[in-house]
């Protein structure tokens, strides 16, 4: 499903979608193809599943034209020496 077509069936609203393609142009990440697994009209629980969101599961709200995601290059890490 293209996200023109979540925004139109779920107008206004939170939504968790699975991401079944996408592609990466200048450190964002554009999503292509999704499939819809729930649609919320609580923001608290929108908030709660975003919380728990992984990599190729997200929660993002229709009212956004384009559906992109910032990727942020981690230049170090935390840990024992």
């Amino acid at each position: 499903m293209k996200w023109d077509e979540v925004r139109r069936l779920y107008p206004e609203r939170f939504v968790k979608i699975q991401i079944l393609a996408s592609h990466i142009e200048n450190s964002v990440r554009f999503m292509d193809d999704m499939a819809v697994i729930q649609a919320f009209e609580d923001e608290k629980e929108a908030t709660r599943e975003l919380v728990r969101a992984t990599d190729d599961i997200l929660v993002y709200h229709t009212g956004k034209e384009k559906i992109e995601v910032p990727i942020k290059q981690i230049f170090g890490f935390r840990g024992a020496i």
